[in-house]
């Protein structure tokens, strides 16, 4: 079985597929960085600064597999 691909379409899928790579990498990394706040910590915070005062709007989600 032989299978024939021209030199453009293999660099687009290669491309395509190091960037997704790239991607996940980059959102695991951040995600893996945020720091942990303990419910001590929270409620220091909520002391100093107070709680929101009014919901927000999400502006963009996206979900993502880890």
């Amino acid at each position: 079985m032989e299978i024939t691909i021209n030199k453009d379409e293999l660099y687009s899928l290669i491309k395509e597929a190091v960037r997704e790579v790239l991607h996940e990498e980059a959102i695991d990394f951040f995600l893996k960085n945020i720091p942990y706040v303990s419910k001590e910590e929270m409620e220091d915070i909520e002391t100093l600064y107070g709680k929101p005062h009014a919901e927000k709007e999400i502006a963009y989600s996206e979900t993502i597999e880890i």
